[in-house]
């Protein structure tokens, strides 16, 4: 009996050896080109050299598949190509301030970075071994786990008044939600400044740093948890209120937790938005170079604030130190975003 081989599918979107050949000898004709023009042109330096060959590829790209393929691939081509060469300027920026923060932050690393503070140390001292990051880990984490603390009810509330209840004062609620994510940091600490700082407490404290930083996490929680409530079908919400259940319970035992990894997404992401914040942080908490646990009482350092006396400083070893603290900030920053990316892939359960 004979068997009847089944041949594989096949990919069309899938690049042929020719068409990878093509595309090769396009990228080198190109560059070759482009250092040539560079040459005999007034264009110098590595802007230069980067908007040269992304002109000479297109047109190259263009001509060549328009004249093998016709005139539409050849339109095809060059609009995919110009696609491609924004998608790299965007990344470009991104990569240089990651490779640049790893080429200059690398330097401070020792092993009692994260055991030690800056209480015995000086910011100037040449020794980089001498003091570390611990007081500014544990600021930042008391005073953004209190930031968060306050801000993640407001906002998850916010985002079930705005789709679940919807209220007459759902649209002017979610227009101040969109307004708030626009306002700069700055603001927020100021306006603790002036209407907590001043006329009530009288003192700094770390406290008033995390209501800065609740301010600024408010919009980015109440919005995406707007956004993966508005994911769950409303066949859920119906089955719950056709079972006899209230809409708070049906909010309660069924939206919710089939909306919690989307709502995980977007505490990671508030925290995220906070971590790096500079200018509340500054104006309200003090920047003490010791450990300190009390939020609510004395000077407390943070990464930020650590960062900033460092380059304050203005020494070869205070800025070797600023780069350092740079780079952890920038490290658990990362984690959080791609933390939450994860997260936001998962099915909704």
């Amino acid at each position: 009996m004979s068997t009847v081989s089944i041949p594989k599918p096949q990919k069309p979107w899938k690049a042929t050896p020719r068409q990878r050949l093509e595309t090769g000898g396009i990228l080198l004709v190109s560059l070759l080109l482009s250092i040539l023009l560079v040459a005999v042109s007034p264009l110098k330096g590595k802007l230069g050299y980067v908007g040269a060959f992304v002109v000479v590829y297109l047109i190259i790209d263009y001509a060549v598949v328009r004249f093998n393929h016709g005139k539409s691939a050849g339109v095809d081509a060059f609009f995919r190509g110009l696609v491609t060469m924004a998608i790299a300027v965007a990344v470009l920026p991104i990569v240089s301030i990651i490779t640049a923060v790893i080429i200059r932050g690398y330097k401070g690393l020792h092993l009692s970075l994260f055991t030690t503070d800056m209480q015995n140390a000086a910011f100037t001292d040449e020794n980089l071994s001498a003091g570390g990051l611990k007081h500014a880990i544990i600021g930042s984490i008391l005073i953004v786990a209190t930031a968060l603390v306050i801000s993640l009810p407001i906002g998850i509330l916010t985002a079930i008044y705005m789709t679940e209840i919807r209220g007459k004062f759902s649209r002017p609620i979610k227009f101040l939600v969109q307004s708030m994510s626009g306002v700069p940091s700055i603001v927020a600490g100021l306006f603790i400044l002036a209407s907590i700082v001043y006329p009530l407490t009288k003192f700094y404290s770390s406290f008033e740093g995390s209501l800065a930083l609740a301010i600024l996490m408010i919009p980015t929680i109440a919005r995406t948890a707007e956004e993966v409530l508005l994911l769950i079908p409303q066949d859920l919400r119906e089955s719950g209120v056709a079972l006899g259940g209230t809409q708070w319970r049906t909010v309660q035992q069924i939206v919710l937790p089939a909306a919690r990894s989307g709502l995980v997404t977007a505490l990671i992401l508030g925290v995220a938005r906070v971590a790096g914040e500079t200018a509340p942080v500054v104006l309200l908490t003090g920047g003490g170079d010791g450990t300190q646990w009390n939020i609510f009482k004395g000077p407390m350092g943070t990464l930020p604030t650590y960062i900033w006396k460092a380059f304050g400083a203005g020494t070869e070893a205070s800025i070797a130190r600023a780069w350092t603290g740079i780079l952890v900030l920038l490290v658990i920053v990362l984690f959080l975003f791609g933390l939450a990316r994860f997260l936001g892939g998962r099915k909704v359960k």
